[in-house]
């Protein structure tokens, strides 16, 4: 569908949204969509949320599916999110409410390739901490065994190499591993 690689090119859904718990900006459903609208009029084309309320397994979740259509061609995405019926501060209605808006966001970010930045949810910095890894310094005995397995078979150096990922070496070390690597 022509249309669809259009939009997909040109659209630009920017997040204005600010979450200052978080500190992260981020988009909303209604960002997408007024973003949207003037490529949806510009290539004639119709867009259609559809929510649907699912179980599995004891837990409710909407799935959304977003379709692009013009004359009898489409193309469409599914998204779902789950609900939490106890969400503190949410009466039911909310709490559905709020799970469809998530939904819909993300058929919407597939549906028209949105998901080239990253989302708050992995760039947020509210969570704990995770230690840093500290290199230790292999043995004599380790690194004669790593310099051997990367003379050795594929299996071998693969090897080989991660356990490199994991030591700190000194500088003789480094020396005799530059004409192996």
């Amino acid at each position: 569908m022509k249309e669809l690689i259009a939009i997909q090119t040109e659209l630009k859904a920017p997040k204005n949204q600010f979450n200052a718990f978080g500190k992260y900006k981020y988009r909303n459903c209604e960002d997408i969509l007024e973003s949207l609208k003037p490529f949806l009029l510009k290539y004639q084309c119709t867009l259609i949320l559809e929510d649907e309320v699912k179980e599995l397994g004891g837990i409710l979740f909407i799935e959304c599916t977003a379709s692009l259509q013009k004359d009898m061609e489409g193309r469409a995405v599914t998204a779902q999110a789950g609900i939490d019926t106890n969400r503190k501060g949410m009466d039911l209605a909310q709490s559905f409410g709020t799970s469809s808006s998530y939904a819909r966001k993300r058929a919407l970010e597939g549906l028209f390739l949105l998901d080239e930045n990253k989302d708050p949810d992995s760039t947020n910095d509210h969570a704990p901490k995770v230690a840093t890894v500290v290199k230790t310094k292999p043995t004599d005995e380790q690194f004669a065994y790593i310099v051997k397995y990367l003379n050795g078979t594929d299996s071998q150096q693969k090897q080989a190499k991660e356990a490199l990922n994991k030591y700190e070496l000194n500088q003789d070390q480094k020396d005799t591993l530059d004409g192996l690597i």
